[in-house]
């Protein structure tokens, strides 16, 4: 495996603490590690909330890396309370898309750590409307 995916889990891990932030907010439930096209991780956790006020592990890790100056997706990685790898959802694909729409095919997401098994977002999302 390369080990930058075991950085990008690691980074991941180091922020999963799943826990209330209110009496209706939880957060930290997913954990989500991007790589940037410049090589730097980012993280984020998911923020679910009691209406669609929420945001997944991996669109705060984007939006991280958006803040500090970068807009380009290599990797990407998140992982539930279990530590597993899970697939983005919908809206973050979505979100991936159009963040780089002349690129995100090439976009790589870990689906499975412990099997090594890596899929690109081309692969998830072979006919998008971009």
């Amino acid at each position: 495996m390369d080990c930058v995916w075991n950085d990008l889990y690691e980074a991941a891990r180091k922020v999963l603490k799943p826990r209330d932030v209110s009496k209706i907010i939880e957060a930290g439930g997913v954990a989500a590690a991007v790589e940037s096209v410049s090589g730097k991780i980012y993280v984020g956790v998911c923020v679910d909330t009691a209406c669609t006020l929420g945001i997944c592990a991996e669109r705060n890790a984007i939006f991280n890396m958006i803040t500090n100056g970068e807009d380009e997706v290599r990797r990407v990685i998140a992982i539930d309370r279990d530590g597993k790898a899970i697939s983005p959802c919908g809206a973050c694909r979505e979100f991936m898309t159009q963040l780089m729409p002349e690129n995100y095919r090439n976009i790589e997401i870990m689906m499975d750590y412990e099997k090594n098994r890596v899929v690109t977002l081309g692969e998830l999302t072979p006919e998008w409307w971009l």
